[in-house]
Parts: structure tokens; C-alpha cells; sequence
């Protein structure tokens, strides 16, 4: 072939170097080259171009300068979307129907002292630290007693229900949106501060057809009317500081926990609360720490009370989660939360019937401290303690006037005569100043359809990130999608040409050993 060469370059004036087939190098060097010139990337063509050191230096260290600057720039992007950060929308919407409010109410003294004191005496005098059978009597000395008393019985497994203050002798009149209703409408919770509490509206498998009440029933808009009767007359003396109702409002699927969030209520007096209804919504993992799944412990202590179907709630969460490292601990609990004896202890599966700690037992103030000041503690077991995904809050206006009116005593009267709770032994003489100083009217209205709405949104999305990568790339270097068509496929025609001279190399070496 290359006596060819020369002869043709002997016939023609043309350099002999032309015909001849560029090596493997310069192959490849024509690739690049070619990818180089014709790429719309900025500043490679110009590298490519430049026919002096200087002019080639310069768009060299041009584009690796400004490649250095869209890295870094990226690099901010991807770790800024990472970061997961968010952003709250406000809104407002008119719901209609709407769920009414689950309406909770509980006696401030959780125990009647006609049911509570023989019990009482006969545990006090067993033990000596009284000697008698008084029962019109009750001092503050026997008073301190009291905590004492409760945890005998409670680490015995003995009820007390037998002291709390039954609803029928409470609830004088219920009214549903001009439809009246009554304690079969109620779900009871025992609250270790002021014994059973009763719920209208929670959702129930036994009430409602499990479902729970709109305000547009019966063509109202959401007004619950309550009368009560209070006895105060049976408060256990030294126990109770306050002669009032406590109540709150509260999502339908909400355990309340009245003892912090319950408001008191003064008797002589019709109080009204006025409600609106505030939605929080709070995105999941990774943006935020929110749950809304029931640990546990927490289905434990549902568990209890099952006439009603509770869902998770954060406040809820750390209260089972403090009783569990309480237990781990002290093997028994907190005695001042005495309805939260069931309790999963950490890392088991199976549920434990607490014991409640000695008074005296400084552990379980110990374990409660070192769970709220300890930082890895309180994440061991309240790690799964986030806010609510979804929070229903009620905004509340409250007012009152005077009751109740004269016309309306002789019907108290008779209910008070009815029930299943002894009279005041001057009772004939001061029934009106006793109804004055028992009686107390709740009515509970929605005064408003539209729900103010608080939105979490994801600031930076997927899309996002993408749009500002491509807008990085795009204003330093000029690379697009397109752009990294053009390495591809110069890549390929490497890899081909690559292809092409291990067969050529393969197809010589097989007829040299045919030869």
C-alpha cells in the first residue's frame, strides 16, 4: 500500500502525509475536537478555536472558573431542598355541614362525699390514724389522708367508681339543635383530678350509628343547651378548692385532657360558648416531626375506655410516655395519674397493669424530672411524640348572664328531690339559695361555618430543585438537557470507534494464525 502512496504522490503534487489513515490517537482526537467545536456548552468552542496559548489559556480558565461557580451553586440548590423548608398558607372556607364540637363536662370535686366517707373511715381508723364514726364531721388532718386512701385501693384493683358523681343526677335538661337528648348521648372518662368526665358528640360505636353530629341537624346550625346540678353540698371538704363545672371543646376523636385545658364554670349562672373553628395542617416526615399514629402505650390506655374511638394526640403522647420511663424506672407509676395505670414498658409489646408508686417515693418525681430535662431520655421514649398532622382547635367567645330564673326553680327543684343523691339536711328551709349555688346552664353555639385554615406547604419541590439547577447551569456554562445529549454522544462515537479497533485487532490476529 505504500508503494501506492508514492506512486499517486509521485503522479499528483500532493502531500504523501494526506492519504495516509490518521492513527488511533488522532482518531479520537477528531471526536472531541468535532464535539468540541459544534457543542452548545459556552466556552469549550472557544478552547477548541483558539489558535494562540494566550486566547486558549483564556477561555480555559474562564469556563473552569465559571464550572466552580455553577458547582457551588448547585450544590446550594440540591442542599437547600434538604433542608426541607416550608412555608404556612392562611385560608379561609365555609364547611358546611360541620362536625359540631365534642362537648366535654366534669364536676370540679371528682367525689361525693356521702359514697366516699364510711369507706373512708373505715380505712383510717384500720390503720389508727383515726378513731371514730363520725360522718358529719371531716377534718383537714383526715383530708391528708385522702392520696393515701386511693392508692390502697386503686393497687387492690378496687373501683371507685362507686364515688363519682353519676351524669343522671347531674344532666337536668339536654337539647341537640331543638331535639332533646340525654345521658345515653354521653361517653365517660375517668380523669384523675376530677373522676368521671362525660363527652356529647365523641365518636362511638354505641351512639349515632357511630357517626358523630353535624350542625345543620333538624335545620339549626349547631346549638347544644346543657342544665345542670353540681351538689356541691357532697364535696369531700380539703379536697376540692373550687364549687364549679369544668368544661372544654374538643375534636370528636380528642381524649381530653381536661385536667390542663378545661375551663371553670360558676353556678348561678347560663354561660354560652361561642365557637369558630381554627384547621391546622402540618406536612409528615421529612418536613416535619407530625404523627398521627397512636404509639403503644397510647392504645393501651384507650383501651380503658372504650365507648368512645380516640385518635393520637401530642399532649397525650408525652403523658403515656412520662408513665412508661416512670415505670422502667420505679417499677410503678405516677400515683397523681392514677387513670394512666396501663402502660407498655419500653421496647415489650405487651401491656402492663401498673402498680401505683408510694407517695413518699421520691423515684417517680425523680424519673419525671430526669424525662423533662434530659434530652436523649424524653427522645428515647417520646420520640414518636410530634405534633398532630392534623390539629382542630375552637376559638372561643365566652359570656353569661344570670340564672336561673324564678320560673324555672320549682322544675329544678323537683329533679334535685328526684335524684339519687341525698338533699341537704336544710334542705326545705334553703332549696332556692341551694339551687342559686348548684345550678349552671352551658349552652354551646357555632357561630361561625368558616374554618380559618393554616396550611404547611413545601417550599422547595422536586420541580423546583430541577428548574434551579437548570437555571445555575444554563447562566454559567450554558449547559442544558440538549447539552448532555452532545456528550453522550460524542461518549458513544469513543466507545464505537474504541469497538471498531478491538475487531480490526482481533479480525488481524486470527489471519495471522490462519497463515
Amino acid at each position: 500500500m505504500s508503494e501506492t502512496i508514492k506512486h499517486i504522490a509521485t503522479v499528483f503534487p500532493i502531500n504523501r502525509d494526506a492519504l495516509s489513515s490518521p492513527s488511533k490517537f488522532n482518531q479520537r482526537r477528531e471526536i472531541v475536537k468535532d464535539f468540541s467545536l459544534n457543542t452548545s456548552t459556552h466556552g469549550i468552542p472557544g478552547i477548541a478555536r483558539s489558535e494562540s496559548i494566550h486566547n486558549r489559556l483564556f477561555w480555559l480558565i474562564s469556563f473552569v472558573s465559571f464550572l466552580g461557580i455553577m458547582c457551588y451553586f448547585v450544590i446550594q440548590s440540591v442542599l437547600a431542598y434538604y433542608q426541607y423548608p416550608t412555608l404556612t398558607s392562611v385560608s379561609f372556607e365555609d364547611e358546611w355541614p360541620q362536625t359540631f364540637a365534642a362537648t366535654t363536662i366534669c364536676n370540679f370535686s371528682p367525689f361525693r362525699y356521702d359514697k366516699f366517707i364510711e369507706p373512708f373511715l373505715n380505712y383510717t381508723n384500720a390503720l389508727n390514724l383515726t378513731n371514730t364514726t363520725d360522718t358529719t364531721t371531716f377534718t383537714e388532718q383526715q383530708a391528708s389522708y385522702i392520696n393515701d386512701y386511693l392508692q390502697y385501693k386503686l393497687n387492690r384493683n378496687e373501683s371507685l367508681n362507686n364515688f363519682y358523681y353519676p351524669l343522671s343526677a347531674m344532666l337536668i335538661k339536654c337539647v341537640y339543635n331543638g331535639v332533646n337528648c340525654s345521658t345515653n348521648d354521653f361517653v365517660q372518662f375517668i380523669s384523675p383530678v376530677y373522676g368521671l368526665c362525660y363527652t356529647f358528640n365523641a365518636q362511638s360505636p354505641r351512639i349515632n350509628n357511630n357517626t358523630v353530629r353535624y350542625n345543620n341537624e333538624n335545620g339549626y346550625s349547631g346549638e347544644l343547651h346543657l342544665d345542670l346540678y353540681i351538689h356541691s353540698h357532697q364535696y369531700v371538704p380539703y379536697l376540692s378548692e373550687s364549687v364549679s363545672l369544668v368544661a372544654m371543646l374538643h375534636d370528636n376523636n380528642q381524649l381530653p385532657l381536661v385536667e390542663s385545658v378545661g375551663m371553670q364554670f360558676i353556678p348561678g349562672r347560663k354561660h354560652k360558648m361561642g365557637y369558630s373553628k381554627t384547621r391546622s395542617t402540618f406536612l409528615p416526615s421529612p418536613y416535619t416531626a407530625c404523627s398521627s399514629q397512636s404509639t403503644p402505650g397510647m392504645e393501651a390506655m384507650f383501651a380503658q375506655f372504650s365507648e368512645a374511638k380516640y385518635d393520637y394526640g401530642e399532649d397525650l403522647c408525652f403523658y403515656v410516655a412520662i408513665q412508661t420511663y416512670i415505670y422502667d424506672q420505679c417499677g410503678c407509676v405516677s400515683p397523681f395519674q392514677w387513670s394512666a395505670r396501663h402502660v407498655v414498658p419500653y421496647g415489650s409489646t405487651t401491656t402492663v397493669y401498673a402498680s401505683l408508686c408510694n407517695i413518699t417515693d421520691p423515684c417517680y418525681s425523680k424519673a419525671a424530672d430526669i424525662f423533662q430535662g434530659t434530652a436523649s431520655v424524653s427522645g428515647k421514649y417520646g420520640g414518636n411524640c410530634g405534633l398532630e398532622c392534623l390539629q382542630n382547635n375552637f376559638n372561643l367567645k365566652l359570656s353569661s348572664g344570670s340564672a336561673p330564673p324564678s320560673w324555672s326553680m320549682d322544675s329544678i327543684k323537683q329533679f334535685v328531690e328526684r335524684s339519687s343523691i341525698p338533699l341537704p339536711s336544710t334542705w326545705n328551709e334553703t332549696w332556692k339559695d341551694e339551687i342559686r349555688n348548684n345550678f349552671i346552664s352551658i349552652d354551646v353555639i357555632c357561630e361561625s361555618t368558616t374554618v380559618e385554615l393554616y396550611t404547611q406547604q413545601a417550599t422547595l419541590s422536586a420541580v423546583d430543585v430541577v428548574s434551579n439547577i437548570g437555571g445555575q447551569t444554563g447562566l454559567w456554562i450554558g449547559i442544558s438537557f440538549l447539552s448532555l445529549m452532545e456528550i453522550a454522544e460524542m461518549l458513544y462515537r469513543l466507545s464505537r470507534h474504541q469497538c471498531y479497533l478491538i475487531r480490526r485487532k482481533l479480525f488481524r490476529q486470527n489471519i495471522d494464525t490462519t497463515l
